[in-house]
C-alpha cells in the first residue's frame, strides 16, 4: 500500500490527526479517544500506519505482562507534497477530499458527544465565504495565512493548550467566464 493510499482512510487520516502536534499516544488510548471506532479496526489501521512508516514507535513499556508501544506521527511522513497531488487523479483527489471531510465530520461528532462539549465557548466555527481571485492572488492568500499560522505552529501541548483543528479548503466554484480579463466581469 503507498503511503498516498495509507493517508486517505477516514479512519487513518483520525489516527494521524490525533498523534499530530507531537502527541505520543499508546493505541488504548487511541481507543479511548475514539470509541466510535471498534478496537480491532483501530489496531489494524494503527499497524498499517506503523509498518507503511508513517508512525514510529516513540516508546514502550510492559503493562501487565505484554509491551505497550507509544506511537508518535513521523515528522512529515503524512504530508502530500506538491509532485504527489500534481501526479493524482481526479478521481484520487476526489477520494482524498471525500476521506478528509470524512474524518473531519467524525473528529466533530466525537467533540460533541463529550460531555462537557461547548461549542460557543469553545469558539467552535464552520463559516463558508467566497473570495473572488485571481490565481496570484490566491498564491498570496496562502503566503499570508502562512505566516499568519507559523508563530503558533511549534506550539506543543502543555501550558494549557489544547488542539484545535484548523481546516481551510479553497477551490473555485465556477469556471473563469469567456472573455472576461483578470479582473474584469463581463457585463
Amino acid at each position: 500500500m503507498d503511503t498516498l493510499e495509507l493517508i486517505l482512510h477516514p479512519v487513518r487520516l483520525r489516527i494521524m490527526w490525533a498523534l499530530s502536534g507531537g502527541r505520543v499516544r499508546t493505541t488504548s488510548e487511541l481507543c479511548e479517544s475514539m470509541p466510535d471506532i471498534p478496537k480491532t479496526t483501530l489496531y489494524r489501521h494503527v499497524a498499517l500506519l506503523a509498518d507503511g512508516g508513517l508512525l514510529e514507535v516513540a516508546g514502550e513499556q510492559r503493562v501487565r505482562g505484554m509491551v505497550e508501544r507509544h506511537y508518535r506521527l513521523r515528522q512529515g511522513a503524512a504530508n502530500v507534497d506538491p509532485e504527489t497531488a500534481g501526479a493524482m487523479s481526479l478521481e484520487e483527489h476526489r477520494h482524498g477530499f471525500a476521506a478528509a471531510m470524512a474524518a473531519l465530520l467524525a473528529e466533530f461528532n466525537a467533540y460533541l458527544d463529550r460531555p462537557a462539549a461547548d461549542p460557543v465557548a469553545d469558539r467552535v466555527g464552520y463559516r463558508q465565504g467566497t473570495l473572488w481571485l485571481r490565481p496570484e492572488e490566491m498564491e498570496e492568500v496562502a503566503g499570508e495565512l502562512r505566516q499568519v499560522l507559523a508563530p503558533r505552529a511549534g506550539n506543543g501541548p502543555g501550558d494549557g493548550r489544547r488542539p484545535y483543528v484548523l481546516s481551510a479548503i479553497f477551490f473555485p466554484t465556477e469556471e473563469p467566464e469567456p472573455g472576461a480579463g483578470p479582473g474584469q466581469a463581463v457585463s
